[in-house]
């Protein structure tokens, strides 16, 4: 029997994701034997406890009789219960030191800690997640603040619209002026950048055409690995020894730093690996962007003039590019970030029944069967204890 539990968000401020949607709780215990739905009440969620309810979910406080637990953003301390089986994002792989303590608190509860970003296929593409959502929300608010900047459009909140299909309409009789964006990625935020490229009527060009024509009307270029890292030494570019030595490779883009009004910044980024430009570029004359939506959102990572989260309220915050220093946006000598770290929440019913859908599609089965192989790499902690794949986090986990 796999008893599924929903538990209220308590990470302020409160996420209103969900891991399943009312709906998809109802298609689970309608049609998958030996499943039930647990919902902790919440105020927050995009779906209301009555629509689980309806549904055919049992609303409970109680949820000590769940065997998965099923969130979205860490879990607060104070919130976890022991010996239990949880799924939700951690933020722990990079040993981010804010989530230490959770990490401590879930060893010392003895809890079995299966991570949505450690799901992964065979080849490494991770399975489920929010960056097709995130995408989109994202490419939209960098639009959106490079209208404000210039004063040659308006764009409205993509919160204030009900839902994707909405927003869509949104964009009718819209007509961008003749810009370039570069687009970077090839995962799922960048299949978000690129819906809205698409519904906006940006034509794609190619990088060398990008590099060296004018264009009258709106263009992107879509830059993946092998457009933006080459080896430092044998000028050539694998993406399996790119991921395992980053720190061999320089990046390519700052040639594109010349040609761009806007960059999309969908790509993946970890410590070692090169940023897309650096601080000093920025005083430059060749470089000439105005706006970034730095959409996977690493403070001071790949995209180096992210100074940290802004917020759903004020996504937008300018940086001097002289000084270095945060400013209001909009001012002449500062380029506008767009840096969010809960984007899919501006479209939260769209994107929870996105997730759903995956998880559905590839993960509560197996779990429910009692495991497979992709659960196995996706689980940092069993009954309190490392996995082996994830030993490297000995000393983050270890109790000072």
């Amino acid at each position: 029997m796999l008893v599924i539990g929903l538990i209220r968000e308590g990470k302020v401020p409160a996420d209103n994701r969900v891991a399943l949607t009312p709906a998809q709780c109802r298609f689970l215990m309608k049609n998958v034997e030996n499943v039930v739905v647990y919902v902790e009440p919440s105020p927050n969620r995009c779906y209301s406890d009555s629509e689980y309810e309806k549904a055919g979910a049992i609303l409970s406080n109680d949820l000590s009789n769940c065997n998965l637990l099923l969130g979205i953003k860490e879990v607060p301390v104070s919130q976890l219960i022991p010996n239990k089986r949880y799924m939700f994002f951690s933020h722990t792989k990079k040993l981010q030191p804010y989530n230490r303590a959770l990490m401590q608190a879930m060893v010392l509860k003895n809890i079995t800690l299966i991570d949505y970003e450690c799901l992964e296929h065979n080849d490494g593409q991770r399975i489920i997640g929010f960056g097709f959502f995130a995408g989109i929300v994202g490419a939209h608010n960098g639009i959106m603040a490079y209208g404000n900047r210039t004063g040659a459009f308006k764009l409205e909140r993509v919160h204030k619209i009900k839902d994707y299909r909405a927003l869509i309409h949104t964009y009718f009789g819209l007509k961008l002026p003749p810009i370039k964006i570069a687009v970077t990625g090839s995962g799922r935020v960048a299949h978000g950048i690129l819906e809205i490229m698409n519904l906006l009527d940006v034509q794609e060009v190619e990088p060398d055409e990008y590099l060296s024509k004018s264009f009258d009307y709106p263009v992107y270029v879509h830059l993946k690995g092998n457009n933006l890292y080459q080896h430092s030494i044998n000028k050539t570019y694998h993406r399996n020894h790119f991921h395992e030595h980053p720190e061999e490779y320089s990046c390519l883009f700052e040639q594109y730093a010349g040609h761009t009004d806007i960059l999309m910044n969908g790509i993946y980024w970890g410590t070692n690996v090169p940023r897309l430009f650096s601080m000093e570029s920025m005083q430059s004359n060749h470089f000439k962007i105005q706006t970034i939506a730095d959409i996977t959102d690493d403070k001071h990572g790949s995209v180096p003039c992210n100074l940290g989260d802004a917020t759903i309220d004020n996504p937008v915050y300018g940086v001097n590019k002289l000084t270095g220093e945060q400013t209001d946006p909009y001012l002449p000598n500062s380029v506008d970030v767009m840096a969010v770290g809960n984007l899919p929440n501006e479209l939260p019913r769209d994107a929870s029944r996105y997730f759903g859908e995956q998880l559905i599609k590839y993960i509560l089965d197996d779990v429910r069967k009692g495991g497979a192989a992709v659960i196995e790499r996706a689980t940092i902690l069993d009954k309190g204890k490392l996995t082996e794949p994830f030993e490297y986090l000995k000393d983050y986990a270890a109790l000072d």
